[in-house]
């Protein structure tokens, strides 16, 4: 498949290849609206927002909302009232929905591009998203649709953006985990991971390496936001030795089929990143560069 080039055939392929990821993706990112999924969510919040984020948002739009991991946890938490959530996908609408449903949470769904939001002028105090702004092709026109829906005050926040120089840095223990992933599986005594039913195909698969088209340094999302117009802006960088962990073993977890893998491996893996993201947070983020980090979480206020 050759490179994809103009902003029609990203928001094509991006919305393929969320189409077919969604029906596995909770399972595939380990996305949780339990407790530990709400702490995660309030954590990235409070690091950009401190006591701000106690008094709530009365209505939230997400865009890239996929299956609901940020509105859907902050609805749970009783931060946001009334959510909208928005995807180019329209299988992870549905998978959202199904979501919400299930944890008996009222939400509207919109299938929706982020540079052309089909909602009025003015009409929500939070716009948020979570690993979102570095698929879209027009991030200059998006910024300006934020600053349109939200009301005078309101704020915008955007988690999980891949730092450029953190993004570099994260390949390192990806590749190192391909080399060493066949002595892994047979001490795991795991089988290798093979295509199941209902799973994307080989194409389909083959999409991934295209829908993430940005890495930003911090500067990067501070211009975006200033030139459409926003005040306040602030950019944070989160998660250092964190990834280096879940990097390794996520690539580590992707030759092996999820069935064979031992529970005893996977709560080391849970746990252990657990473990570094309090590291991370407590001693390394307010010491060291933003830059550094592998996500950037942003906020900013529109005036």
């Amino acid at each position: 498949m050759e490179a994809v080039r103009t902003a029609d055939e990203i928001r094509d392929v991006n919305t393929r290849y969320h189409d077919v990821a969604a029906a596995s993706y909770d399972s595939k990112w380990g996305i949780d609206f339990g407790d530990i999924g709400q702490s995660q969510v309030l954590g990235k919040l409070r690091k950009v927002l401190g006591s701000g984020i106690d008094g709530g948002f009365a209505r939230s739009l997400e865009i890239g909302a996929g299956t609901g991991y940020f509105s859907l946890n902050l609805m749970l938490a009783g931060i946001v009232e009334k959510a909208t959530c928005t995807d180019i996908s329209p299988g992870m609408v549905a998978t959202l929905g199904a979501n919400a449903e299930r944890l008996g949470l009222s939400v509207k769904t919109a299938r929706a591009d982020a540079e052309s939001l089909p909602f009025a002028s003015e009409s929500f105090d939070l716009v948020l998203g979570h690993a979102v702004l570095h698929h879209l092709p027009d991030l200059e026109r998006a910024f300006a649709e934020f600053h349109r829906v939200l009301l005078p005050r309101g704020r915008i926040l955007f988690a999980g953006e891949p730092s450029r120089i953190g993004d570099r840095i994260a390949a390192v223990p990806k590749r190192a985990a391909m080399v060493l992933a066949p002595a892994w599986r047979a001490l795991m005594r795991a089988a290798p991971a093979s295509a199941q039913d209902g799973e994307p195909d080989e194409d389909d698969h083959r999409l991934e390496r295209f829908v993430d088209i940005h890495a930003f340094a911090p500067g990067d999302l501070q211009g975006f936001a200033a030139r459409a117009g926003f005040g306040d802006v602030r950019v944070r960088g989160e998660e250092l030795t964190a990834n280096w962990f879940g990097w390794f073993n996520r690539a580590l977890e992707a030759t092996a089929d999820p069935d064979t893998v031992p529970m005893v491996w996977k709560r080391y893996a849970c746990d252990g990143y657990l473990l570094l993201q309090r590291l991370d947070r407590g001693l390394l983020e307010s010491r060291l560069p933003p830059a550094i980090f592998y996500n950037l979480l942003l906020t900013a206020r529109r005036p």
